[in-house]
């Protein structure tokens, strides 16, 4: 039987396996990576050709990063929301959006040092 104070609270404990903390530091990490990367592209030349990023970017790199990084914690907090979910008439999992996120994220640093390696020895 439950204590009468413990009936007045509410409480959610919900249990994360490593593997998930690891994807979201794994997240939040590339998402920073990406956006110092983004900085350096700018500094030889490049453009930003998403128009939300672009407006931040014109407020200076440190909103540009701050903005990019909460956006990014918001997503990775929506995706915990969800974690559990599956998709209705599908079998998607949306557990895995964490798995797509870190690939296109690496998948944008790789091609983002790519770029720096044509660019810079230009420069």
């Amino acid at each position: 039987m439950r204590r009468v104070e413990d009936k007045q609270r509410i409480i959610i404990l919900d249990r994360y396996s490593p593997h998930l903390l690891a994807a979201i530091v794994g997240i939040l990490c590339l998402s920073l990576l990406d956006a110092f990367l983004t900085l350096s592209l700018i500094d030889h030349g490049a453009t930003e050709l998403n128009p939300v990023m672009a407006f931040f970017l014109e407020q200076g790199p440190l909103i540009f990063t701050s903005v990019k990084y909460l956006l990014t914690s918001i997503s990775v907090v929506i995706f915990l929301l969800v974690n559990q979910t599956v998709l209705p008439r599908t079998r998607f999992r949306m557990h895995n959006l964490f798995t797509f996120t870190m690939a296109a994220f690496a998948i944008v640093v790789v091609w983002e040092i790519v770029l720096i390696c044509i660019i810079a020895p230009r420069a």
